[in-house]
């Protein structure tokens, strides 16, 4: 059950005054039958569908009239003939048209008269049966769309708050995107739910995080919480390009002809230094953490190297300083929709969680567990809350071991040092490969072989203090689960999901827009190790993670890295390391220099969030045997692969 924070308890407030009222307008034996759950007893053949066009008050593309986004509707015609208003699932997004959105790359499709006839994935599908209303938005500059894609800033965020303004009766639009005939959203009681995958997620977090009113809940799926944590960590580049190669990418013919400008400012805001600049002020959403009014229910696959998880686990945190309502489902996919992972726990899911949160249903949901997790593939534990009560950090040390860089991990302090030499040829895989070996480009530590599962929930940091030899230095820091398991294969091209081609319906279908979807199943590896957090930094932010300075070569310097969060059992029998290494290939660039790092072990040190804390982390290594070394590397999966620099686009 969530924590029962002030706003929780006003929603059971609200929820409780709106049976008093509904019961007061029914009669007995209709109160007693109040609604647990929407049902599919509307027409979707014969649905109102229709664009209007919203007055953002931007003027990004610099023409001289306010931007207005293109906003398509799909909704009930039966209760629009009754004069009932309806609730509203709306997905703003930058892919409708030069993307595609889903595992089948779906864009919208039009009719003679400019209505949508295809509007891509099943939501509409599904809930416009059931009496919501289905709103997709273009972004600025995107599709159908005036103005500019700035990438998660102003122009993104404010031309989606614009559509839930008029959704609520506060902005204007219009019936088409140059015409004057004014339209209002009548058919709407402005109950607004956002739910998007990736960038589009990310638009959800950053219009909740205005505090607008009428947004009552966020589904925010591998979104993004702060668009600097996209392009570096702590000073280090994920990409080798900026922000303005995205923009160009999803800009719209239209858009690229007016958008220099735009293109600019973004280029001369993001500069490849990675120091914080207000460019990225702009795009934090965490600072908006104090005004979102609207539920979370989060979903984030706990190997998405490319909207990675230190995005989730600071969102979840911010959110939870605050009393937002919450709800979570962490997978063991990378960038992959649930729809995709478990299809029809969540659609039901889904659907209880919009019943309950835009039509006030009393259906339990919200008296669940906080937490879904996806311990091993296709096998799913809940977790009342999350992280669970009774987690605390304990701090690990280092110590020296039988051989150069292959040491030990404990509670108890060392002295001395190890050193390794940056490789950028090599990743995380090979380092964990050769944990039992003494290899130049990384010092690893391990517990013994644990005699009691351990789970860590939450997220890690990792402190090191170390001496370079260069000017410049990169560091990575990850946890590895050292033992045999199944895990999905989360490094291959379907990021632990394989697409078969039989089809499942979910809603109903039209002749223009199929409710039907490609299968999928899980896509596993057989292991000998599993990374299971990871984060990164460069030295050169040692004082300031938002501006990186030239390191002087043979002086120590302590760094804190932010490690992503997790929640994942280390099993007995199998043991917990920590490497610490330099560049980790193809997740983050390499400096401009080859640096040999000395690390001082008595002051570095991990502080990792176990259940029970540092007492069960001593009783999971009491009596620890330690592993006899194995000659040839470990399997794991295959190296991390360049990826994508678009969040989400058609998947």
């Amino acid at each position: 059950m969530p924590i029962r924070t002030p706003f929780t308890i006003w929603r059971t407030l609200a929820t409780a005054a709106t049976a008093a009222l509904l019961a007061t307008f029914l009669t007995p034996v209709a109160a007693q039958a109040a609604p647990r759950e929407s049902r599919p007893v509307y027409s979707y053949e014969n649905a109102v569908r229709e664009a209007v066009w919203v007055d953002t008050g931007l003027d990004g593309d610099g023409d001289g009239r306010s931007d207005r986004v293109a906003v398509d509707i799909v909704r009930p015609r039966e209760l629009a003939q009754q004069g009932r208003k309806v609730p509203v699932v709306m997905d703003a997004s930058p892919y409708y048209s030069c993307c595609g959105r889903g595992n089948e790359s779906q864009r919208k499709t039009y009719d003679a008269n400019g209505h949508v006839v295809q509007m891509p994935l099943f939501y509409d599908n599904y809930f416009v049966p059931r009496g919501y209303a289905f709103v997709g938005v273009d972004l600025a500059g995107t599709n159908r769309s005036d103005g500019c894609v700035d990438v998660g800033g102003r122009s993104d965020v404010l031309s989606a708050k614009a559509v839930v303004d008029w959704l609520n009766g506060r902005a204007t639009a219009y019936t088409s995107r140059t015409g004057s005939a004014k339209t209002k959203a009548g058919w709407t009681n402005g109950r607004t739910g956002m739910i998007g995958k990736s960038w589009d997620g990310t638009i959800a977090n950053g219009v909740a995080a205005t505090g607008v009113k009428g947004l009552k809940t966020i589904v925010p799926i591998s979104a993004i919480s702060s668009w600097y944590d996209y392009y570096f960590q702590q000073g280090a580049p994920l990409y080798d390009s900026g922000p303005d190669w995205l923009s160009d990418y999803v800009n719209s013919p239209d858009a690229r002809a007016k958008c220099d400008a735009v293109q600019q400012k973004i280029v001369d805001g993001a500069p490849r230094t990675g120091d914080w600049t207000d460019f990225w002020t702009e795009r934090d959403y965490l600072k908006g953490a104090s005004k979102v009014r609207a539920s979370v229910f989060a979903i984030h696959g706990q190997q998405d190297l490319n909207v990675r998880m230190k995005h989730l686990g600071q969102w979840w945190d911010a959110l939870g300083r605050h009393g937002v309502e919450r709800k979570i489902w962490l997978s063991q996919t990378g960038h992959v929709d649930p729809f995709d992972f478990r299809r029809a726990e969540w659609v039901d899911t889904l659907h209880r969680w919009f019943d309950h949160e835009l039509l006030g249903y009393d259906n339990g949901i919200d008296r669940e567990p906080m937490a879904d997790i996806e311990r091993h593939p296709d096998q799913w534990v809940t977790s009342k809350t999350w992280p669970p009560r009774g987690t605390s950090t304990a701090t690990l040390r280092p110590a020296h071991g039988p051989q150069p860089g292959v040491g030990t991990l404990g509670l108890t302090r060392d002295r001395g040092t190890e050193s390794f030499t940056d490789d950028p040829a090599l990743s995380e895989t090979d380092w964990s490969a050769r944990i039992d070996t003494s290899t130049p480009e990384k010092a690893g530590f391990t517990t013994g072989v644990l005699t009691k599962d351990l789970r860590l929930a939450g997220s890690s940091k990792v402190t090191v203090t170390a001496t370079p030899t260069t000017s410049t230095a990169h560091l990575s820091a990850v946890l590895v689960d050292l033992g045999p398991a199944t895990i999905r294969d989360y490094a291959t091209a379907g990021e632990g999901i394989a697409t078969l081609t039989d089809r499942t319906c979910w809603g109903v279908s039209s002749a223009g827009d199929s409710a039907c979807f490609k299968q999928t199943q899980a896509k596993t590896a057989d292991v000998d190790y599993e990374v299971v957090s990871r984060g990164w930094a460069d030295l050169g932010t040692y004082a300031d993670p938002g501006k990186g300075v030239p390191l002087t070569p043979g002086k120590a310097y302590t760094i804190t890295v932010d490690l992503a969060a997790t929640d994942h059992v280390v099993p007995a029998g199998h043991r917990l390391a920590l490497i610490v290494a330099g560049t980790d290939k193809d997740l983050i660039d390499p400096p401009s220099t080859t640096p040999t790092l000395t690390i001082d072990l008595s002051r570095t040190s991990a502080r990792v969030p176990f259940v029970g804390g540092a007492s069960a982390f001593a009783h999971a290594t009491k009596g620890a045997a330690t592993a006899v070394p194995q000659a040839a590397p470990l399997d794991g999966v295959t190296a991390p692969r360049t990826l994508q620099r678009v969040p989400g686009a058609g998947r």
